[in-house]
């Protein structure tokens, strides 16, 4: 039995863990309200520039298994400093953006490093806080991602004209990467110093790949990870087809994050009192429903009601389904393994669809079609969430 990973006051570890979540998307939020400044000057088409969120997704989902063994190896408060570095780094290599492989090359590195730290934080919040507050800290967490998102998508086409290129504002987000690593450094080195007095568990470390719980929860993921990044990478660009301005699109897109700081803290915080997850799960479904119906059908009638709507639901349902990779298992390694055979499906998954999402709006030419078939995945998520009841069985 090891030691908890940390003593230290829950406020502290609180702020540690905010300060690098706030980096798990603002490296993909920050592309979109530049991507028209991107495709003209690197000549890309929309299933390319799409890929720029595909790809940290992509790596989301891949890398997902190598976080839990990095985890065992170096411990889980470690490999999170480690991967917030890479971000730092993934970040900086888009400084020489103009040439377009150091681009998708810093891209990769950065997603790797949001693929180990995301996967690792729910089985951290397992560990280092009490069962009564993991519904507040996973909403404080979500809070600090979508926060950052919010950010980045505000600031990045302004960033843009204050720093001279798309590509030093790309990079600017760097500074925030730094922040987070150094505010984690005293969570990692009390865990080295435990880690070198007690003995690691002899925990099993075999993904759940045949727990039916584990699947329901992987495939409700992955649908709606889907519609997020496909929404999150298409929101601005639709707008701007409509002729609004990159930068007044950008704003619509931070609106859209904005919301989902409010419904990923709240969300969480309900589960606290609300035993069945699903009394939750099919409001914030309906939701989503009416936002992306507003997106499809009268686009131009009130979109900032469709994008705060949309940005409701879409934050509330992807942070309760990280309350479900504690919910849904007994100790935090198995947490850690749920997260890491669940994010392993659903984000590779996830991955295809802001470039698929752009191949069919080249195809079509307009953005009416994307928004119906997210609208259609809308269905698919309200009924996995019937399947997502307090009684399932838990990953031991």
């Amino acid at each position: 039995m090891t030691a908890p990973a940390t003593r230290r006051p829950p406020w502290l570890l609180a702020l540690a863990l905010v300060a690098v979540s706030i980096n798990l998307r603002a490296v993909i939020a920050s592309v979109p309200p530049l991507v028209d400044t991107i495709e003209a000057d690197l000549h890309l088409s929309s299933a390319w520039s799409g890929a720029l969120t595909t790809l940290p997704v992509l790596c989301m989902g891949l890398f997902a298994p190598l976080a839990a063994r990095l985890g065992r190896r170096v411990g889980p408060a470690g490999a999170v400093q480690l991967a917030t570095v890479g971000v730092v780094v993934g970040c900086l290599l888009r400084l020489a953006g103009a040439e377009i492989w150091t681009l998708y090359v810093g891209t990769f590195v950065a997603g790797v490093g949001i693929a180990i730290a995301g996967t690792l934080l729910p089985s951290l919040v397992k560990e280092l806080f009490p069962p009564q507050r993991a519904g507040l800290v996973t909403g404080l967490y979500m809070l600090s991602m979508m926060g950052g998102a919010a950010l980045s998508s505000a600031l990045a086409v302004p960033f843009s004209h204050w720093l001279g290129s798309w590509e030093a504002s790309l990079a600017s987000w760097s500074l925030l990467g730094l922040v987070g690593a150094l505010a984690w450094l005293p969570v990692s080195a009390r865990e080295r110093t435990q880690r070198a007095t007690f003995a690691p568990p002899d925990d099993p470390h075999r993904l759940p790949w045949r727990h039916l719980t584990a699947w329901a929860v992987a495939a409700y993921l992955g649908v709606q990870s889907w519609q997020f990044y496909s929404s999150l990478a298409w929101v601005a660009p639709s707008y701007v087809a409509h002729g609004w301005a990159p930068s007044l699109a950008g704003y619509l897109l931070a609106a859209f994050t904005l919301a989902q700081l409010v419904s990923g803290l709240v969300g969480p915080v309900l589960t606290d009192r609300v035993r069945d997850r699903r009394l939750l799960l099919l409001p914030v479904g309906l939701l989503g429903t009416v936002g992306m119906s507003g997106l499809a059908f009268a686009p131009e009638a009130a979109p900032w009601a469709w994008v705060v709507i949309l940005g409701l639901g879409q934050g509330a349902a992807f942070s309760l389904g990280l309350v479900l990779l504690v919910d849904y298992a007994e100790t935090p390694s198995a947490s850690g393994r749920l997260a890491a055979m669940c994010f392993f499906v659903s984000y590779t998954v996830a991955s295809f669809g802001p470039a698929t999402m752009g191949a069919v709006r080249d195809a079509a030419s307009g953005f009416h079609t994307v928004w119906l078939a997210l609208l259609c995945l809308m269905a698919v998520q309200l009924g996995l969430a019937l399947l997502l009841g307090p009684h399932r069985d838990r990953i031991a």
